[in-house]
């Protein structure tokens, strides 16, 4: 409570004092950020207790009312730019607070625990060692206060549909194991590099076993005890979120974070329905190219049972993938004018979380790690990763989508505030995904029908979000219509289908951002085109996107706006 007293305290002076608007953001923004950075030794997997959370979001109304005081209007970009981020993201710390979403650290293809497996790195230093053993030995905290949390949530009526669990065993049963050395979290250990002596490895390589065997085996026997005795008995039997107690109101403020506009659920639900219309009359016109004889939904049920278009060995499929992405790199430089430094790897979704994920994911590293970020792909279940879609995944996950946004905007330069380097809001980075999804099309990426086809079916995957997301949220829709609706518009696989859909139903909202986005930014574009003709620059266009780092809706038109006055031909 003194920190949360000194805290206010110490807002009340920068308000109070004589300062310049510019002075009292950065104030505001510096206060901000040491609180983000404060490091609590007690908590290597972080404090997630309730005094925690509420401190925060105390701190954050704090704040809020200060920033709302500053005078705004002669700012600069930058510092309009600061400013409105700064106003979002302390609203969203504020709003998730008022909704207890803290209570609910769940998901269908991901959670508490499971939140654990991406601390698992190789092993680089005796100090790197150290710091990781530490966090195995806080794993046992970490999993108590998280199911302290998840009990509150419980009782509130706010437990995840017994639905999404199918499989779900999957994520802790694999880390019950019968020795130290066969545990995934022992794994770094298995190759410790030279500089260490025998004896330090030996010495490091015995406290590992023995955390794992005291703490961390333990607590996923505890996690296994807990999701099957207390969690899973007092689920939700409804899919929708509107059926919690203020429901229609969390989702429409879920609404609100992930577009960042100001959309109904109507509007967002009509708008999906008018591009799948669109996107399947494309699709018609693939089929009559490759001249195949029957019914869009006989297309799609070809693809999905020809072995053509699916990889026979994991390796194959990582292969397909390293090939695509390096076509990729090299078409960069005729797009963009800055690339990042940090390079990134193709590498196989980890075994422990795979059967539950999805298709492939971007990991990101921080700006000191050594490490590069990862494309992940998943080799888990191989009929249902078809080779037509990897361009377009590709793309979207790797370069120039996920990678290159993401790597930019650690890389942005040292005068724009920290917090925006690591800020990152979904209509901006997976609309930006989605985008490059279709510009990889004029990058020439995509050789054949079936993976223009590909292109269109993780395009329509995306629009169908619209429409299912808010169809099961608000609109009443059941698990089973939703599943009907995504299998007989897209060309996933009927397992891409299920987990796609039990994500929707555990995540309300996050799946409205890719389409909302990729459309903004298309819509942006196609303003940028018509007005600018000959003077359009695509490597300048994209520039603008991508040169201020992660941007809300409204502030990237606002900049492309600027940028299309400012290079309009006289």
């Amino acid at each position: 409570m003194k920190n949360l007293l000194f805290t206010a305290a110490l807002i009340l002076i920068v308000a109070c004092n004589n300062s310049t608007p510019e002075q009292e953001l950065n104030s505001l923004i510096e206060t901000y950020q040491d609180y983000k950075k404060d490091p609590n030794t007690d908590y290597p997997l972080g404090d997630h207790s309730e005094y925690r959370f509420e401190k925060q979001a105390t701190f954050c109304d704090s704040l809020l009312t200060q920033l709302k005081k500053i005078n705004a209007k002669n700012f600069t970009e930058d510092d309009k730019i600061s400013f409105k981020l700064l106003e979002f993201v302390l609203n969203e710390a504020i709003t998730k607070y008022k909704f207890k979403m803290h209570w609910n650290p769940i998901l269908s293809d991901a959670g508490f625990h499971t939140s654990l497996t991406y601390r698992v790195r190789p092993i680089t230093s005796k100090k790197n060692a150290v710091n990781y053993l530490k966090l195995l030995k806080a794993i046992p905290l970490f999993i108590k206060q998280q199911t302290e949390l998840i009990k509150k949530g419980l009782e509130a009526g706010m437990g995840q549909p017994l639905v999404i669990f199918k499989g779900y065993e999957s994520t802790y049963e694999q880390h019950i194991t019968a020795t130290a050395e066969e545990n995934f979290y022992y794994s770094p250990f298995l190759n410790l590099p030279n500089p260490l002596s025998q004896g330090e490895k030996d010495s490091l390589k015995t406290a590992a076993k023995n955390i794992i065997l005291e703490d961390v085996i333990p607590s996923f026997r505890y996690v296994k005890t807990f999701l099957e005795n207390e969690y899973y008995p007092k689920t939700r039997k409804s899919i929708g979120i509107s059926d919690i107690p203020d429901g229609r109101a969390y989702y429409q403020s879920r609404i609100d974070y992930y577009s960042t506009l100001e959309l109904t659920p109507e509007e967002i639900h009509q708008k999906g329905l008018d591009e799948v219309a669109r996107i399947k009359a494309q699709m018609e016109e693939i089929i009559q190219e490759v001249n195949f004889k029957g019914t869009l939904k006989e297309f799609i049920m070809f693809l999905r049972n020809d072995p053509q278009f699916y990889a026979k060995t994991p390796e194959e499929l990582l292969k397909h993938a390293r090939n695509i992405a390096k076509k990729l790199d090299e078409q960069l430089p005729r797009y963009f004018k800055t690339l990042p430094r940090k390079p990134y790897g193709v590498a196989p979704v980890p075994d422990a979380i795979a059967p539950k994920y999805t298709g492939g994911r971007y990991i990101g590293t921080s700006p000191e790690s050594t490490d590069p970020g990862y494309y992940w792909v998943n080799t888990f279940n191989l009929p249902s990763r078809p080779l037509y879609v990897i361009p377009s995944l590709t793309a979207h996950e790797a370069v120039p989508g996920h990678h290159l946004q993401g790597a930019l905007n650690q890389e942005l330069p040292k005068s724009i505030p920290q917090f925006r380097r690591n800020l990152y809001l979904s209509a901006y980075g997976e609309g930006w995904g989605l985008y490059t999804e279709f510009l990889a099309n004029e990058m020439g990426i995509y050789t054949t029908p079936y993976e223009h086809f590909g292109k269109l079916t993780y395009e329509m995957w995306r629009a169908c979000r619209l429409v299912v997301d808010t169809g099961m949220h608000v609109f009443d829709w059941t698990r089973q219509r939703a599943v009907e609706f995504m299998t007989e518009n897209t060309a996933l696989s009927i397992h891409e289908v299920n987990t796609e859909i039990d994500r929707y139903i555990s995540w309300p909202g996050q799946a409205l951002s890719y389409k909302i986005g990729e459309l903004k930014i298309r819509e942006l574009r196609e303003l940028a085109e018509n007005e600018l003709g000959s003077a359009f620059d695509i490597r300048e266009f994209h520039e603008q996107i991508l040169e201020k780092g992660t941007l809300t809706l409204p502030l990237l038109e606002s900049r492309i706006l600027n940028f299309i006055r400012n290079n309009k031909p006289k």
